[in-house]
């Protein structure tokens, strides 16, 4: 239950981040994550895209917005450590490809689960061309759950490529589980486990697990 908690709360998380996209690119990290909130809470609120049998539509639309505002080759990148530099171009490639189907399959998929949730802005730290937005989101109990931004400037736009939510990144969590698979095994197991799960996830057979690699 704890997980899947958080993995829901990612999925809030990324309400907060992907309707940068929507909109221009000047301004702050927090202003612009702050100013187009509104967005995304339209598009999950969205009648049309609330009605029962539209989880493709809701996740594509999702999907659409997570590749203009997440770098997911910067996150793929940093979850995958040391091993990203003995990679071919070729492997680095697909390695994204899996990388942004597993968020997808992990996290975006579980956004539809939005449930009005508020965002609490507390500033944020820009460090050269890094940035850190500090957050904040209070449940409708008024439990409040710290979630911070990792960002970084990539000519006139911020990207985020990493969220932080109670202390745990999405980076290291992952970058956990891949080295531990490559340590045991090999860098070709990990991505068969992932091609795998891909299929699984295009047949619609959704798993309950925690860990989105296991048992493949």
């Amino acid at each position: 239950m704890i997980r899947l908690r958080r993995r829901v709360l990612v999925a809030v998380a990324f309400v907060g981040c992907l309707v940068v996209a929507r909109e221009g690119w000047a301004g702050m990290p927090t202003d612009l994550l702050r100013v187009q909130i509104d967005r995304a809470v339209k598009t999950l609120e969205e009648p049309d895209l609330k009605k029962e049998g539209k989880s493709r539509e809701r996740r594509a639309a999702v999907r659409k917005i997570a590749e203009d505002i997440f770098d997911f080759t910067e996150t793929a990148k940093r979850s995958l450590g040391p091993h990203w530099q003995s990679r071919s171009p070729a492997e680095r490639k697909e390695f994204v490809d899996l990388f942004a189907n597993l968020l997808e399959r992990s996290y975006l998929s579980k956004i539809e689960l939005y449930s009005g949730e508020k965002i609490a802005y507390l500033g944020d730290t820009i460090e050269g061309d890094q940035a850190t937005v500090r957050t904040r989101i209070v449940t409708k109990h008024g439990t409040e759950i710290p979630v911070d931004y990792k960002m970084y400037k990539h000519g006139d736009r911020w990207l985020v490529y990493d969220v932080i939510i109670e202390g745990v990144s999405l980076i290291a969590n992952y970058r956990t589980q891949f080295n531990k698979i490559i340590q045991t095994s090999s860098y070709q197991e990990l991505v068969r486990k992932m091609k795998t799960k891909q299929a699984e996830f295009s047949d619609d057979k959704h798993r309950t697990s925690s860990n989105p690699l296991e048992r493949g």
